[in-house]
């Protein structure tokens, strides 16, 4: 089933290039264009079958009838303006940015036909060599419309997404900024602070169970910077509720309080067990 004539794909990296595989998989478009600003994303993305064509240069972008922003958060925000010179009124946007109020806010002036959303999918690795057709699917991916978002728009975007596999839910840009505070931004946090405080020589002696806790800690640290920045009073907020529960767990050892430093530890585990 074809949703669209012309996809364009802005950023060939894991999400971009995963997205345009999917798509090219599923048959849901006559043809894909690939932008990168590196010559050797987009050449790897053809290679792979992800895209028809590719280019560095947006204007290879007319005449899509889907055009998606694929690109870290800041670079979103700077791109929308020239993207939209060359973007038709009719036309469906979308991003996949992991914050979203100041995407949406901004994008939504721009663009008539924007969509926020977010795939919460992925891994610590980038880079359209690690992309891959079935990233999405049994996925989860946010979508973050506005009283402003145009409704066929929307109903087209929540269509693309169920259709690479994923499963969609809906939440304020507002509401999608506080729980990935939480959620995703906290744990980075808290994955690169935990391996930044040890030291280098007592690695050789790690478990799994290091490793398996700063896994994310891999992610590309520019990324995760600008990510923090974007959603700074919520992740502000999540730092000080983590430091607050470290703190009872410092004052139990302290205390040398067992029956509540277990109380702790037992409430932990039966959140964890949830998911």
């Amino acid at each position: 089933m074809k949703l669209f004539n012309k996809v364009a794909i802005i950023g060939m990296g894991l999400i971009g290039g995963s997205l345009a595989l999917a798509i090219k998989k599923k048959g849901l478009a006559r043809e894909i264009v690939g932008v990168s600003r590196h010559k050797k994303s987009w050449l790897l993305a053809k290679r792979k079958g992800a895209i028809d064509k590719g280019s560095q240069e947006l204007f290879t972008i007319r005449g899509a009838d889907l055009v998606v922003l694929a690109t870290p958060v800041n670079v979103i925000l700077k791109l929308a303006p020239r993207v939209r010179q060359f973007v038709d009124r009719d036309s469906i946007v979308t991003d996949v940015g992991s914050t979203k109020e100041e995407i949406v806010k901004n994008l939504e002036e721009i663009f008539p036909n924007f969509v926020g959303s977010h795939p919460l999918a992925g891994s610590e690795k980038r880079s359209i060599q690690n992309a891959q057709a079935d990233l999405f699917k049994n996925s989860l991916v946010l979508l973050t419309p506005t009283k402003k978002t145009n409704r066929k728009a929307f109903k087209t975007i929540n269509l693309l997404w169920r259709s690479v596999g994923a499963r969609t839910e809906i939440l304020s840009p507002q509401i999608h900024d506080k729980i990935l505070g939480f959620v995703s931004h906290l744990a980075h946090i808290a994955a690169f602070s935990l391996i930044g405080v040890i030291p280098k020589k007592y690695l050789k002696f790690a478990s799994t169970g290091l490793k398996d806790t700063t896994r994310i800690a891999a992610s590309d640290s520019e990324l995760w910077a600008e990510i923090f920045l974007s959603n700074r009073a919520n992740i502000l907020r999540a730092i000080e509720s983590l430091q607050g529960n470290i703190g009872r767990i410092k004052l139990a050892i302290k205390n040398r309080d067992k029956k509540k430093l277990s109380l702790i530890l037992k409430e932990a585990r039966a959140k964890r067990e949830i998911f």
